[in-house]
């Protein structure tokens, strides 16, 4: 009986690797492109306004079309969806590596992006099926959130390295083998799971209404930075992907088969999870991005020694997320150490608020950072495990999904806004004779304050609205 328990164990040990591999190979190509921008750029041709397509493409597809290949993996088979999403994107990851021309390289993004959300939108619903216990699936989710925060991290430094020692290319063609791999593996750990039958959400229009709401929603936000955020081109796009969303909802509330059961949304825990899960996610892409160009643009650190700078936030998230967060988990419960991780997350963008603009990376960054990383490894497994501790088996790609929607939408919606409200402020400050590393400093501080009361904002948001643990 032991020999059995031991084996049964060491199986879904191998799945929860091959599933955090893909989730490793997917951040880490979000990230590792930024760093190869201009060898592309110089390469291929691109303009500068056309090169940020090497990334948009990418985001429009992804954020669009989680939503949609999650609940496809509740009726066909969450393991059939991920091996295709696999496929697609080793392939199209082959594409973008021999890609000779810009429209090649676009395309062959945008494919990427299809492959990345079929893979990724259920993840988190084969890891909730495959640890049905509440301390190992704590264990499992907080290995999963390691992967997906230090990803970001790890792809920055390895951009740079593999950059500088081959080529662009191999950015890409490096996910050809490790792709291959993990469908491999993955067509032998996965269990079959034949899913509800197409017939239980076969909605063709809903499909049609979410898919185009979503990638219109991403498409005007990733476009800000070109229009501005009060221009008739965002206000016109995003008035028309949220008119979408909402004749989606409409059908979904009167369709006999809906894409998108609203009942999901009666689970207390599946909607306020996502709500403060939209808030803590806007804060943090923010705080990646500024962080680092503070690190570069005003204490003039280089690209490697700011991707070097980053890896103790890395290494914070791992000791609490894998050793730790499932232990205080099991003692204390999700919402008491939800509501510590957001508190220590708050208090180091506090810190992060007042830096100073002839600043120690060790004095007022380092210490500020590593809290925000202990803050984010208890957070995050803490998050994922109640969005999705109400779902029924039925809908656990759907809430997987949904889950990975906000965070891609929240993310880029933060990112944006704390960017242009920092460039704003530093360029307002120039303008009156400002020094440029004191305009600069200002314009972060003024995000990172921002971001602090976003991430306060979840926390009591957090507090009210979920229950104490059972």
């Amino acid at each position: 009986m032991s020999q059995t328990l031991s084996s049964r164990g060491s199986a879904r040990g191998l799945a929860l690797a091959v599933l955090c591999a893909q989730t490793l190979m997917i951040v880490l190509d979000q990230t590792i492109v930024n760093v190869a921008l201009p060898s592309i750029r110089d390469d291929l041709g691109f303009g500068q306004t056309s090169l940020a397509w090497v990334i948009n493409s990418y985001l429009i597809a992804f954020g669009g079309l989680l939503l949609l290949a999650g609940r496809l993996g509740d009726l066909i088979g969450r393991r059939r969806v991920f091996l295709a999403g696999i496929v697609v994107f080793t392939a199209a990851s082959a594409l973008c590596g021999v890609a000779w021309s810009p429209e090649v390289l676009v395309a062959a993004r945008f494919l990427q992006g299809i492959g990345g959300a079929a893979s990724s939108a259920v993840v988190l619903g084969v890891i909730v099926g495959l640890f049905p216990e509440p301390a190992a699936r704590a264990k499992a989710i907080g290995a999963f959130s390691f992967v997906q925060a230090a990803g970001g991290s790890i792809g920055s430094l390895a951009g740079g390295v593999l950059t500088a020692a081959a080529s662009w290319h191999w950015i890409f063609l490096i996910n050809v083998p490790i792709g291959a791999v993990v469908a491999a593996l993955a067509t032998r750990v996965l269990d079959h799971d034949a899913g509800i039958g197409l017939r239980e959400g076969a909605d063709a229009p809903g499909a049609v209404l979410v898919t185009g709401a979503l990638m219109l929603g991403v498409y005007t936000i990733v476009e800000v930075d070109r229009y501005g955020w009060v221009s008739p081109h965002t206000l016109g796009l995003g008035a028309v992907a949220i008119a979408l969303l909402a004749v989606f909802l409409l059908r979904q509330a009167r369709a006999a088969t809906p894409l998108l059961p609203l009942r999901i949304f009666a689970s207390r825990s599946l909607s306020a999870g996502n709500a403060v899960q939209a808030l803590l996610i806007a804060s943090m892409f923010g705080f990646q991005f500024l962080i680092v160009l503070y690190l570069r643009q005003v204490l003039g650190l280089s690209v490697e020694e700011a991707g070097f700078a980053m890896l103790p936030v890395a290494l914070s998230i791992a000791v609490i997320s894998l050793g730790v967060s499932a232990r205080v988990t099991g003692r204390f419960g999700e919402r008491a150490v939800l509501l510590t991780g957001l508190g220590l997350i708050t208090a180091g963008l506090v810190l992060l608020a007042r830096v100073p603009a002839d600043g120690s990376y060790a004095v007022d960054v380092l210490p500020a950072t590593v809290l925000m990383g202990v803050g984010f490894g208890f957070a995050m497994p803490a998050l994922m495990a109640l969005g999705m501790r109400d779902a029924r088996a039925e809908d656990t790609g759907l809430a997987s999904g949904l889950f990975n929607t906000t965070q891609q939408v929240a993310g880029a919606l933060g990112l944006s806004v704390l960017a242009v409200l920092a460039a704003t402020r530093s360029e307002d400050l120039l303008a009156h004779g400002v020094p440029q590393a004191d305009a600069l400093t200002s314009g972060y501080q003024l995000a990172f304050w921002i971001g602090a009361g976003l991430v306060a904002a979840s926390a009591v948001l957090a507090a009210v609205t979920l229950r104490p643990d059972r």
